[in-house]
């Protein structure tokens, strides 16, 4: 048997922006789509402008056994490459060979019907990937037990929350057995404890000889699990090797831009209906800071777009060092609650209330959510140093190794207490 698992070769996805994939039933939606095409060949917006370049030329292989992680910004390509794997949407020029049984989860509930129950789409995913009845039956009890929903098990999946449905569709996909595991960045929907789960069997899947490519936003999770890291830029591949080395290169080149402040007035990716538009670090008067001393209060600002309003808007935000080690991540539906989001620009600030940080430069990740999915996410939003200060008043400076500092009180006892 090769040790090839997947094989890529020079390929492309280009996507048309602003138009529709339409079915023309009639003889007038020819006519007007024929009319719209040589509009756009022959008006001043030019046809190239419609044009959009996912992925651009991109080559590489993956051995069985490989825990490849995929990073880069939004609108890099990912998300695009995976689809490409599992056989979602086609190229527009070069191949993607898969040697292997695959198991994808890239959306909330990839390959469940919605009118069938748990424990009847179990068996459909393991039919799908090949497996006889017998083996399904062998793995039936350690899905359940894993997916935590033993007592929906015969309810039809529709009537499941995204959480339930995320639980079982990775429990599927982790337990039947495939030569190839594909996870994209929903695991984010789960709960803590539950993506703490799931690593930890994607690293088990790994150990015994399996293939596994994941995406995260997370650069801890992508450098514990991964042995190896495909860094995207603008749809071509712009690092592959070592996972420390990479993620270095992909936090450090943060640093180029504006570092207080982040702006995208238009969606990452065309297709998008909500998405992070800006977000500021300011102090407590409200000026944008690059800079903080150590126990100095600042000030997360972020606005986002939405295209339809939502009753159902939260935001997460990650602090991470410069290796990729997260520090704290305050969440709003946590501490605050589900925000409700209009139609056009909405802003929500975060005033930060956790322990001092001690010297060093932090990046901080943004997550952009409603109750079901993760509408957007940017990492390296912003980046910021904390220089050292004399937050203890005693005249020395706080161990600058240290991640946070904690202020306590000290007292001799004159005597014993006991």
């Amino acid at each position: 048997m090769s040790d090839l698992a997947i094989k890529v070769d020079h390929l492309s996805k280009q996507y048309q922006i602003g138009l529709k994939a339409a079915q023309h039933d009639t003889l007038r939606d020819h006519l007007v789509s024929a009319f719209s095409s040589m509009f756009r060949k022959n008006g001043k917006s030019g046809e190239r402008r419609d044009r959009f370049w996912a992925l651009n030329d991109i080559s590489f292989n993956v051995n069985r056994g490989e825990a490849i992680g995929l990073i880069g910004r939004n609108g890099a390509g990912k998300s695009t490459f995976l689809k490409i794997l599992s056989r979602i949407t086609e190229p527009t020029s070069g191949f993607a060979e898969i040697h292997g049984r695959v198991a994808s989860l890239l959306e909330v509930g990839t390959g469940f019907h919605g009118e069938l129950t748990g424990r009847e789409n179990i068996y459909l995913n393991g039919a799908i990937l090949g497996m006889k009845h017998a083996e399904i039956n062998r793995k039936f009890d350690e899905i359940v037990a894993f997916s935590e929903v033993e007592k929906f098990i015969d309810t039809p999946v529709k009537r499941y929350s995204s959480g339930m449905y995320v639980r079982l569709a990775f429990a599927v996909a982790a337990h039947l057995e495939p030569e190839i595991l594909i996870v994209d960045e929903v695991l984010a929907v789960g709960d803590y404890e539950f993506q703490k789960k799931c690593l930890g069997k994607m690293d088990n899947v790994a150990k015994t000889g399996r293939t596994v490519l994941y995406v995260s936003h997370s650069m801890e999770s992508i450098t514990r699990l991964c042995t190896r890291v495909i860094l995207l830029e603008n749809g071509q591949i712009s690092r592959d090797g070592d996972p420390n080395e990479v993620v270095q290169d992909y936090l450090g080149r943060g640093l180029t831009g504006t570092v207080g402040l982040y702006n995208q007035a238009v969606p990452p990716n065309p297709k998008q209906d909500a998405w992070i538009s800006r977000v500021e670090l300011l102090d407590a008067a409200g000026a944008t800071r690059e800079s903080f001393v150590t126990g100095e209060p600042m000030r997360f600002r972020i606005s986002f777009e939405l295209t339809h309003p939502s009753s159902y808007v939260e935001i997460g935000l990650a602090l991470t060092n410069q290796k990729g080690i997260e520090i704290a991540a305050p969440n709003s539906r946590q501490q605050h609650g589900l925000f409700s989001g209009n139609k056009g620009t909405n802003t929500v600030e975060c005033r930060w209330d956790g322990p001092p940080l001690t010297t060093k430069r932090y990046h901080l990740r943004v997550d952009l959510g409603d109750y079901h999915r993760n509408m957007d996410s940017v990492e390296n939003a912003v980046i910021f140093q904390v220089e050292a200060a004399d937050y203890f008043g005693t005249g020395k400076l706080p161990n600058p190794n240290l991640a946070v500092l904690s202020k306590c009180s000290w007292q001799k006892l004159d005597k014993d207490p006991a």
